[in-house]
């Protein structure tokens, strides 16, 4: 499966902040939307970063309180590893596996066109094994 699909079947939605947002409104955000991380973008729409819970966990055990006043772009990853959608299920399943990350932007055409999970795609895996799973245990029964 590629990343057009696990898109196409979870959506395109990505939360998207621009980089002088403190940390506090993106925790209250990430909070909101259920979500682990948020894309930052600059002007355009450009991919300026990303920033997830993980982040914040590592801001505030090295600042404490003070560090929900700061601004994203103090610790956003950046440059950010992206997908495109014609990229599979494995290769990125191995890219978020290998680096330590869990959200990865998908772009096409220089255009922030989704997001998916470690979890999107573990699903999607699952989803594929229980697909063909049946497929063979029709086909044994049906002969």
């Amino acid at each position: 499966m590629d990343v057009r699909a696990i898109l196409k079947a979870k959506g395109s939605d990505v939360a998207t902040v621009p980089p002088d947002t403190t940390i506090a409104a993106a925790v209250a955000l990430l909070t909101e939307r259920m979500i682990g991380a948020l894309v930052v973008t600059g002007d355009g729409g450009a991919l300026a970063g990303i920033i997830s819970e993980r982040d914040v966990v590592r801001g505030l055990a090295e600042q404490g309180a003070a560090f929900l006043d700061c601004r994203i772009d103090t610790c956003m990853a950046s440059p950010v590893e992206t997908c495109a959608p014609g990229d599979s299920d494995r290769e990125i399943l191995a890219l978020m596996t290998d680096r330590r990350f869990r959200h990865l932007p998908v772009v096409e055409d220089g255009r922030l066109i989704g997001i998916v999970s470690i979890g999107d795609v573990v699903k999607s895996r699952i989803d594929g094994v229980m697909a063909e799973a049946d497929a063979l245990r029709d086909y044994i029964v049906r002969g």
